[in-house]
């Protein structure tokens, strides 16, 4: 069994139009023993820029708190807030470096620009990417709990819920959805 599934943890982003949407699953366990139902796999690095990260707990939490300070000291040296493309940039050179170390995690960036620019950005081969639609915001947050929750449905390192970002140019909107508990 591969240590990627240690943790259990799914993480999805869609396009839609003029929005993206990240959305993950809320449980954190070992195994098929669940540890907490809070878990968060979804980071804020900006105002509308999120980053999403699955995979063995201890590395996901050292990858967003690497990258959170990377970000605060590019925005101090710069003096301003990140673009996206520079943020994915940096994302991939943390990656990179660290690649040899071993730390297990997969992820995935939702991003949203301030000139309206989307983007998605798989960071490594096994996420897969959902083509662009165009999608308003609520259909857009209905495809996207769908898919997550029926993925975490079928999955029981997966799941107890799932928490929905979508990111439109003006603002962010966070939910929280219920799933099986079984």
């Amino acid at each position: 069994q591969s240590i990627m599934s240690y943790n259990g943890g799914a993480v999805m982003a869609m396009r839609g139009k003029d929005c993206v949407a990240i959305a993950a699953d809320r449980r954190f366990g070992i195994q098929a023993q669940t540890v907490t139902t809070d878990f968060q796999k979804i980071f804020p690095m900006g105002q509308r820029l999120y980053i999403g990260l699955a995979g063995l707990a201890t590395d996901v939490q050292t990858v967003a708190q690497r990258l959170k300070f990377r970000l605060n000291l590019y925005e101090l040296k710069e003096g301003r807030q990140i673009k996206p493309q520079t943020f994915m940039s940096m994302v991939s050179n943390l990656l990179y470096e660290r690649s040899p170390r071993g730390e297990l995690w997969q992820d995935l960036g939702g991003l949203h620009g301030t000139q309206g620019s989307k983007a998605l950005c798989p960071l490594c081969p096994p996420c897969p990417l959902c083509p662009p639609c165009p999608q308003e915001p609520e259909h857009l947050f209905e495809t996207i709990s769908q898919a997550m929750l029926n993925a975490v449905d079928r999955d029981a390192i997966s799941g107890m819920g799932v928490v929905v970002h979508v990111i439109e140019k003006d603002k962010v909107t966070t939910r929280t959805l219920k799933a099986r508990l079984d």
